[in-house]
């Protein structure tokens, strides 16, 4: 589902090569098989209780339909490269550790919209704890409005390679 705000045009490397990597699957490889077994089951006969057609036919338009939206996309992001004025501070692309009240330590990197993994702790740049954790240090205190309420996290460390 995408946001109803305006998403930011930034993505890290990885993230692009993932992008990528699905837009050439389903290009190369998951449109041809399914156009295939389209044509099959549309040889069988009848294509109105042809449930392999009907079903063939909609994953056809699903592929389109992100194809599409993957081109498009990508000729609208921007890859951005960590640099070396960078270091000690959190920009676009930081793993930044966080400790919090309780004294659980947290890691996450922060990336674009189109690339954000909460198992793989990658948070969107557009997203309250990355807004509030851009250009702050190690030994920072930030705050971040959560639902449960406010809560408070001490930058512990920040690296751009892991």
């Amino acid at each position: 589902m995408q946001p109803a705000t305006k998403k930011t045009n930034y993505i890290t490397r990885d993230g692009w090569e993932k992008l990528e990597r699905e837009l050439r699957f389903l290009w190369k490889d998951e449109r041809p098989k399914v156009t295939q077994a389209v044509s099959e089951a549309a040889a069988m006969g009848d294509r109105s209780e042809n449930a392999e057609y009907i079903y063939g036919k909609r994953r056809l338009r699903e592929i389109d339909r992100r194809v599409r939206f993957l081109t498009k996309r990508m000729d609208e992001l921007k890859v951005v490269y960590p640099s070396v004025q960078q270091e000690g501070k959190v920009f676009f692309g930081a793993w930044v550790e966080l400790d919090d009240d309780l004294g659980n330590l947290l890691t996450y990197q922060l990336v674009g919209p189109d690339e954000f993994e909460l198992r793989e702790n990658k948070i969107s740049i557009d997203s309250p704890m990355a807004r509030a954790l851009i250009g702050k240090q190690v030994d920072d205190e930030i705050s971040v409005s959560t639902p449960s309420g406010i809560k408070s996290y001490f930058i512990s460390a920040i690296y751009y390679k892991k």
